[in-house]
């Protein structure tokens, strides 16, 4: 069986990537190393500091095969907000939720907001690949869709509950698991990685 280690302490996004993979893959984290932090996310666009998380990590972990992102949504009319800080969009220590209702309120204060407005946005992920302190390749893929202002669904996690993705009815919050590990901008990024690894030599 293959090993990788995302670099994240993320339970919702490893069993995303852990569920894309399958069974032939065994998918860690960095709870399995709690001793080691991650480098601080300086960079300013999401492949910046999926590198900064990916060299960070297999630097520390020589031997081991390490798969980063970073993601976040993209909403048109706040010029791209909450972009790289999609996470801590309402501060260091914040909640998904606080996330989500800092998004509402911005979103509010836009003009034509409300009941049926059509808010332009994306999810956007970029991965990188490292060994031994060195990036091997780097990743992106995005999914176009809009945001809702009324949260749906009890599924996924950080902002899925006001995503909807561009040809259906229904936000990410209440989709299926395997119709959003199918679209989503994360396993759009993952299908290129799994591919990329599959035309690598073996060692």
């Amino acid at each position: 069986m293959q090993q990788l280690l995302v670099a994240t302490s993320n339970a919702h996004k490893t069993a995303e990537i852990q569920l894309m993979l399958g069974p032939s893959w065994r998918v860690l984290d960095m709870r399995a190393h709690p001793a080691l932090a991650l480098p601080e996310e300086t960079g300013d666009t999401f492949e910046a500091n999926a590198i900064i998380k990916a060299e960070g990590a297999s630097r520390e972990l020589q031997d081991v095969l390490v798969l980063s992102d970073d993601s976040g949504l993209e909403v048109d009319s706040l010029g791209g907000q909450p972009g790289v800080k999609s996470a801590r969009y309402a501060g260091e220590r914040a909640t998904d939720a606080d996330n989500r209702e800092k998004l509402k309120r911005e979103l509010a204060k836009m003009p034509g907001a409300g009941e049926g407005a059509r808010i332009c946005a994306r999810f956007r992920c970029c991965m990188a690949v490292a060994r031994g302190g060195s990036v091997l390749r780097t990743f992106s893929g995005a999914v176009e869709g809009e945001v809702v202002m009324a949260e749906q669904g009890e599924g996924g996690f950080g902002y899925d509950a006001l995503f909807v993705p561009e040809g259906f009815a229904q936000t990410f919050g209440e989709l299926p698991s395997e119709t959003k590990n199918r679209l989503s901008h994360r396993a759009r990024a993952l299908a290129q990685v799994i591919e990329w690894l599959a035309a690598q030599p073996e060692k």
